[in-house]
This record gives structure tokens, sequence and C-alpha cells, in this order.
């Protein structure tokens, strides 16, 4: 039994889009769809191997190319919506108890009571001052 090259190619498509799922690797999808266009190369326009090796190779090498640091651009970003801890950092909120740097303080925070200090040493809060939320540690605001 004979098979033809564009069997060939397609097997070898699904083997490394096999390998994609297993590894969670991008670049093999880049080589199964390079896979995919050296098939069509051999099952529509016939060519031959050294021609359809040359379609896999730019198709790949191309798709890699160019989305590979469109990938990674969009792996660095950091998300737009902060929720959690990180979106109360930078608000403000209103001393309810004396802060100071032992930790005893309470502010309001976004609604809700929180205990707080002082993120300068030498630095006091009295009641009904407004202060800025700098960092959270655990469940304590650090403010200035």
């Amino acid at each position: 039994m004979d098979i033809d090259p564009w069997l060939w190619w397609l097997i070898g498509a699904a083997g490394l889009g096999i390998g994609l799922v297993i590894t969670a690797m991008p670049e093999l999808a880049m080589l199964a769809v390079g896979a995919v266009a050296a098939a069509v190369t051999a099952g529509v326009f016939g060519g031959d191997a050294v021609y359809q090796v040359a379609v896999f190779a730019v198709v790949s090498t191309a798709l890699i190319a160019v989305i590979r640091p469109i990938a990674a651009r969009h792996r660095a970003q950091r998300p737009q919506l902060a929720t959690g801890v990180e979106a109360l950092k930078g608000k403000q909120a209103v001393v309810l108890e004396r802060v100071d740097s032992s930790g005893g303080g309470r502010i309001k925070l976004a609604g809700e009571i929180w205990s707080a200090r002082s993120l300068d040493t030498d630095r006091a809060y009295e009641v009904g001052q407004e202060v800025d939320v700098v960092d959270i540690e655990g469940a304590t605001a650090i403010v200035m």
C-alpha cells in the first residue's frame, strides 16, 4: 500500500497537534500549520518533496517569527483590571482610629474597616484624616 505524500504531511500535522496538547508548546501548533500547508502543496499542486519541505519550512518559520513576539508581548503585559488586594493599593481611606507605625489603628477603605499602620515610623494619622493606601500586608493596610 502506497500512501500519498499529502497524507504523510497530515499524519505529521496530527502528531504535532497531539504534541501541542501534551506539552502546551504553541510552537508545535505553528509547525502543524506548516505541515498542513505542505499537505495542501502536495495534494493540490502536486509539488515534489523539495518543494513540499520548502513550503513547510517557510510557513512554519514565518508563523513562529510573527506570532511568538506578539504572544510574548501579551504575556508580559499586566492585566488592565486590578482585582482583590491589588485594586486597593493607591486608594484613599479615612482614619477611624489613630494610625501609627505600631499597627493598632483602623481605617475605612472601600466601604470596609481595615487595620492599618503608618508607612513612616515617625508619622501618625488622627481620626478623620484621609490617607493613601500604599500596600496591603495580610489584613493590614500600610498607609501614608
